[in-house]
């Protein structure tokens, strides 16, 4: 009965662990953004994103990349032994704490100021989220290496179809 607890906790930090995730690279886009706009607004948006996202990347998103660390180790010592679709999720696994680390470096940056993407770059960036999110999914729910395979060609398309609508996307905003 512990594992099923465990797994449940687990569970609900991957979510919001995810929503900070998807959060976070809003309000850099967002911040990214406040930087076009004249002054005051700049200043005070800025300032005010830059408070919103220090609240929810050290209030929501790094507590939960840790518990579900905490957890998904746990549940990787009850299991005893690694079957093959777990090696795959915890490569993708690796992949998303990686981007985690990419998106502190970000939210350190925008901290102090300093923008080095655009909000089209951080759009294509919010994304990679949503790609590590189906992989793993999948990945769990089948727990099949094949049935993987398939996952990353319909990931490859869907990956596609995302970069066109951010392009169809960005032509419509440019044009209203």
């Amino acid at each position: 009965m512990g594992f099923y607890y465990v797994k449940a906790l687990h569970i609900i930090f991957v979510v919001t662990w995810f929503a900070g995730l998807f959060y976070i690279v809003r309000l850099f886009i967002y911040y990214a953004e406040a930087a076009e706009k004249p002054e005051p607004e700049k200043t005070i948006l800025q300032r005010q994103l830059a408070l919103m996202q220090k609240r929810l990347w050290y209030g929501i998103t790094w507590p939960s990349a840790v518990l579900t660390l905490i957890f998904g180790l746990t549940i990787l010592h009850l299991y005893g032994s690694i079957p093959g679709w777990l090696v795959w999720k915890l490569c993708f696994v690796v992949g998303l704490y990686i981007y985690h680390f990419l998106c502190h470096r970000i939210f350190k940056q925008q901290q102090q100021g300093i923008l080095q993407y655009s909000s089209t770059q951080l759009r294509i960036w919010n994304e990679v989220a949503t790609l590590f999110l189906i992989s793993i999914v999948f990945l769990v729910v089948l727990k099949s290496s094949l049935s993987m395979l398939w996952g990353i060609i319909g990931l490859l398309l869907f990956s596609a179809i995302l970069m066109l609508a951010i392009r169809i996307y960005k032509r419509v905003r440019g044009a209203g």
